[in-house]
């Protein structure tokens, strides 16, 4: 697919986002989303979670850089024929990365048509 720059890409996330339930969005701490080209170990990996989930968050837990979810532009766009296929990729894989933040693995994710 081609005409989807770096900036239109962004906003599709932003439109992701906006989507979202504000309980939702509530409830998200200490996390930021962000954009990168393509992840150099698995070219073909759409986003990635790399954090403590909600779920695993102890007393313990504080003083630590944000969790991350990333999305990864080239690949998202690289399995998309349009922008309207390419805003519902985009949109399920806020959704997927967000619920390894609430601390939803694999399994349930593919169980509910979300892997």
């Amino acid at each position: 697919m081609d005409g989807v720059g770096p900036e239109r890409f962004e906003e599709l996330v932003g439109e992701a986002l906006d989507e979202l339930p504000p309980e939702l969005l509530r409830a998200m701490d200490n996390v930021v989303v962000l954009v990168e080209a393509r992840n150099v170990e698995d070219p073909e990996l759409l986003g990635l979670y790399e954090g403590v989930a909600l779920t695993e968050r102890t007393s313990d837990y504080g003083g630590v850089l944000p969790d991350r979810i990333t999305l990864y532009r080239d690949a998202l766009v690289d399995m998309c024929a349009d922008e309207d296929e390419l805003r519902d990729e985009v949109a399920i894989t806020v959704v997927h990365e967000i619920a390894h933040h609430f601390g939803i693995d694999e399994e349930t994710l593919h169980r509910y048509g979300w892997g």
